[in-house]
């Protein structure tokens, strides 16, 4: 889930009821799940209710296309990262220390990988090979790893030992970015990996709990949000945009008060982000952050954003609700409109926005 591992703990104790809805119900499977959105729902934690909704351009929604495909089968515990390569999509399993593997557009079963996986996060590709950030045990500090996936054979052939809390990757001209949230502590920093040879090469400083990220035209930007409250020492989020020819950080904007930032992406020329129900944007070039919010969605009920994306002409924000029973799904347009016939029910804890065109 997107919460550091302390939080996760919390709430996989706190969490012991499933439910569902009519949205839940075995569909039909319409067969084709491309030119469309595909939304995992992590389910709650230790339960093994994770599904995969799938939101069409045009507008229509089909619920637990994973078991209405294969049979009724079960897609794990804790859907957390859904990664293409080529005709495949490999969905990493948190709960289950797993990765399915299913065709992206028919989301048949294909494969398994179920050993060399230890609390698995994001997934990222580079030739024939994946790389799959794992946090290891919770409680240890000195465990933490990138898996190294052999796709002709779909086993973890090694381990690229990593700082605590890796979690997002991205692979960029041979090499790998992996963000350190930290787990069940809180990290700042951003490790580079030559996929080639699996050596670190170097661990970049950036604020705290950098989060998610992007790379465009030779720049990494980061977005970290900063400690909690409840972490003793709190901290405010920063946005940090990174020289990948030297691997330095070459700006910083720093946000006003205790703000926590996530969920950073890029359509077009613009960056768009949310902190609490808020969503921003803002030029790619810009130099100072905005000072208001493009929207709220306080009005839809959304507290905490749980996914967050930006395409086709749309903005979607899934909400967790309670983490508990069904979550929602809202499709913007991108001045901030909730569309008519926008607002969605989907599966329990939407996590991850992919567009699957």
């Amino acid at each position: 889930m997107k919460i550091n591992k302390l939080v996760l703990t919390a709430l996989a104790g706190s969490l012991l009821f499933v439910s569902c809805s009519d949205d839940d119900s075995a569909n039909a499977p319409s067969g084709a799940y491309d030119n469309g959105l595909l939304i995992i729902n992590q389910g709650n934690f230790g339960h093994g209710n994770s599904e995969v909704s799938f939101l069409s351009d045009a507008m229509e929604l089909e619920n637990t296309i994973y078991s209405a495909v294969n049979s009724g089968a079960l897609l794990g515990d804790t859907g957390q990262d859904i990664g293409f390569k080529d005709d495949l999509a490999y969905i990493v399993m948190n709960g289950s220390n797993t990765v399915q593997i299913v065709n992206r557009y028919t989301f048949a079963h294909v494969a398994t990988i179920s050993e060399g996986l230890y609390n698995p996060r994001y997934i990222a590709f580079e030739n024939n090979k994946a790389y799959v950030t794992n946090w290891g045990d919770g409680n240890v500090t000195t465990d933490d790893f990138v898996a190294v996936i052999d796709l002709s054979t779909n086993t973890v052939t090694s381990e690229i030992a990593v700082a605590e809390g890796p979690e997002r990757i991205i692979e960029e001209e041979g090499k790998l970015y992996v963000t350190h949230k930290g787990g069940f502590g809180y990290g700042s920093s951003v490790t580079v990996i030559n996929s080639a040879t699996n050596a670190v090469l170097t661990s970049i400083p950036v604020g705290d709990v950098p989060n998610t990220m992007f790379e465009d035209n030779g720049k990494l930007y980061v977005m970290c949000e900063g400690k909690p409250s409840w972490a003793g020492t709190e901290t405010a989020g920063s946005l940090k945009v990174i020289n990948m020819s030297n691997n330095t950080v070459a700006t910083t904007m720093a946000f006003a008060g205790m703000s926590h930032p996530t969920n950073l992406v890029k359509d077009g020329n613009k960056i768009y982000f949310t902190e609490g129900s808020d969503i921003y944007s803002m030029a790619q070039n810009a130099t100072t952050l905005p000072a208001e919010p493009l929207f709220t969605t306080e009005d839809q009920g959304v507290y905490g954003v749980s996914a967050f994306a930006v395409g086709n002409g749309h903005i979607y924000v899934g909400d967790a609700r309670d983490y508990n029973s069904n979550g929602k799904v809202y499709v913007y347009s991108l001045t901030g409109a909730l569309e008519q016939n926008g607002t969605f029910t989907v599966g329990v804890t939407p996590g991850g926005f992919y567009f699957n065109d």
